[in-house]
């Protein structure tokens, strides 16, 4: 084990505090592993390590990462969700097999997935845009994170306006999925395409509201005036 693993861990253990482990487990409905460390002071681990690695070989700093993964500890992905954001300035293209490989065998609750995929994922689909297909593949896969991680890895482009053809399409393609992860995952991102594109993701919601899960509705219009709120969730039929 790198000694730098050995650190975290203990760092980790040693920042565990009784209000966080009682509060943890219940914003999950799957039992996860958590030591019961704040958010913010696992951000302060991660960034504290990532001095001591970051000039390392990027090869080398995603072998860590996958050890951490490797745990199913909550904290330790989350630290993978930093130092994989931090090295967006040098991503390449083949990196998109090793976050692929990630999200389908490490991801395991809405946490991991979306910490990784909000700001790494999104990061990368930002840089290497012919990708944006690869996400609209993983809306079919059979594994409920791929399928949420196709939504929410355009959640930051989308707040900013960007790929607003593509968040729709990747919304349709998971319109009605059974699963309650994905549907507030394809909720949220047609929430945050809403900031600068309310009309259009108005007009999907209309277009689909008779079929659109009642989840996925309300999350979809929670930005949106108070009058095309009441039209969406109007019930005429």
């Amino acid at each position: 084990m790198d000694p730098v693993i050995a650190h975290i861990r203990k760092d980790l253990e040693a920042s565990a505090d009784s209000a966080t482990q009682a509060s943890f487990q219940r914003f999950f409905k799957e039992r996860i592993k958590y030591y019961g460390v704040n958010v913010s002071v696992v951000g302060k681990i991660a960034k504290k390590y990532w001095a001591e690695i970051k000039f390392r070989e990027k090869n080398e700093i995603f072998l860590l990462c996958e050890e951490l993964y490797k745990s199913n500890y909550c904290e330790e992905a989350f630290i993978v969700s930093t130092w994989a954001h931090l090295l967006a300035t040098r991503y390449e293209r083949k990196d998109l097999t090793v976050f692929r490989h990630w999200i389908d065998s490490y991801i395991t609750n809405w946490a991991t997935c979306d910490g990784f995929c909000n700001h790494a994922m999104g990061s990368f689909i930002e840089k290497y845009p012919e990708y944006l297909d690869e996400l609209k593949h993983w809306t079919q896969s059979k594994n409920r994170w791929m399928r949420r991680a196709a939504a929410v890895s355009l959640i930051m482009p989308a707040k900013r306006g960007k790929f607003l053809s593509d968040v729709l399409e990747i919304a349709g393609l998971l319109l009605n999925d059974n699963d309650d992860m994905v549907r507030k995952g394809y909720g949220w991102l047609l929430k945050e395409a809403s900031r600068r594109h309310q009309k259009e993701v108005f007009d999907f919601v209309m277009q689909n509201r008779k079929s659109m899960p009642r989840t996925a509705l309300r999350y979809a219009i929670e930005l949106m005036p108070q009058d095309l709120k009441a039209e969406a969730m109007k019930k005429d039929w």
